[in-house]
């Protein structure tokens, strides 16, 4: 779109979120884009009135998706595999590795649960998890990084919202010779990503947040070299490569990432997501970091002058979309509460307050939001 006016200018038609709410919760549930929810009222229409009669046009959905997908993360369609959520992505990474006695898993203790518990499972069974921060240095996880089978990584944290340098955690990986496991699901859609610079090997995220899409649908990147590393934790009749041939009882895998995937698809969320990230892919993932950049750089700014803590160490290189903070003597939940009243929508994780805009939201509305909380 040609045009000098800012980028959540360009766009207010897709959010009609912005007529009813000051939105800074996108590191939870996104508002649905507009061709997000249009996609998916469309099936549904379709699916009242026609039943499967347009199958056909499901496979194709299904197909683009893979290929918006992989545009976004800069592999190749066949590398990626439908999921229900990242959980999902994450575990089939996680429990379907070859992994041997005493191998090494290098992970971080500050992650969501999704990308802690799949590697305490691991360690129950036998692997070294190499616990570290996630604010060490490079050097440090560079050491770990010997003779470890894997490192595992979110882009960016959930609580502080640390962005991870994905092209250093690679170049560690390929040295040493680690898988290198990536949960986007906190920066995707918000920050560039490119799988191959980065040397990622497999990478997991869901539609509902950054990605502006739906809740139960989701992507897993993984590249075809180390598909035959990583078994197929669940299996059904999609993950063979004969699979629409249903009296066939030949369990070979297919050659692509669909050999992950393990029956009907969520079918309704594939056509959001694959609307809301063809949106994304449109606006320019390139215009969109730095928009929300700025506005994370903004609330930091704003609730440090007023004397809050924020927390982590906020960059130039280490900045992304999320911002908790929280303000002495008074408890998270109350102030999360008090901008409700406000109709402005926050987040109260762990005694902090999380802020979490999208390049939509002003930078007026963000000054709002710092009045608002006190």
């Amino acid at each position: 779109m040609a045009t000098s006016a800012p980028v959540w200018e360009q766009y207010q038609d897709q959010f009609p979120v912005r007529e009813h709410l000051i939105y800074v919760n996108h590191a939870a549930v996104t508002p649905l884009c507009r061709r997000s929810a249009e996609a998916m009222q469309h099936f549904a229409e379709d699916a009242r009135d026609f039943g499967s009669l347009h199958y056909d046009q499901w496979l194709a959905v299904y197909s683009g998706l893979r290929k918006a997908a992989a545009k976004l993360v800069g592999g190749e369609a066949p590398d990626i595999a439908l999921m229900k959520n990242t959980s999902e992505g994450i575990a089939t990474v996680a429990m379907g590795f070859d992994w041997r006695a005493g191998d090494k898993v290098v992970a971080f203790e500050e992650e969501f649960p999704a990308n802690y518990y799949p590697w305490k499972r691991v360690e129950a069974k036998g692997v070294l998890v190499e616990w570290l921060s996630i604010f060490d240095p490079l050097e440090k996880i560079d050491e770990a990084c010997a003779g470890a089978r894997m490192l595992a990584v979110s882009f960016v944290q959930y609580l502080s919202g640390y962005r991870a340098d994905l092209q250093a955690l690679g170049e560690i990986c390929r040295r040493r010779g680690c898988f290198f496991f990536v949960d986007a699901i906190q920066g995707l859609g918000a920050f560039p990503v490119d799988v191959k610079r980065c040397g990622i090997h497999a990478l997991a995220a869901d539609g509902h947040k950054w990605l502006l899409g739906p809740e139960g649908c989701a992507i897993l990147y993984i590249n075809a070299e180390m598909r035959e590393r990583v078994a197929p934790v669940e299996f059904g009749y999609t993950n063979v490569a004969r699979f629409a041939d249903y009296a066939t009882r030949d369990m070979t895998l297919r050659p692509d990432a669909g050999r992950y995937e393990c029956g009907t698809m969520n079918t309704i969320g594939c056509y959001g997501l694959k609307a809301a990230i063809e949106f994304v892919l449109e606006v320019g993932v390139e215009r969109i970091a730095p928009a929300v950049e700025a506005l994370g750089d903004r609330i930091a700014e704003r609730v440090a002058a007023k004397g809050y803590e924020v927390l982590g160490r906020r960059t130039a290189q280490t900045g992304a979309g999320i911002v908790s903070f929280r303000k002495p003597g008074v408890e998270s939940g109350a102030i999360v509460h008090q901008l409700k009243q406000k109709r402005i929508v926050a987040a109260n994780r762990s005694g902090w307050v999380r802020t979490s805009p999208h390049f939509y939201v002003s930078p007026e509305e963000i000054e709002e939001v710092i009045r608002a909380a006190g």
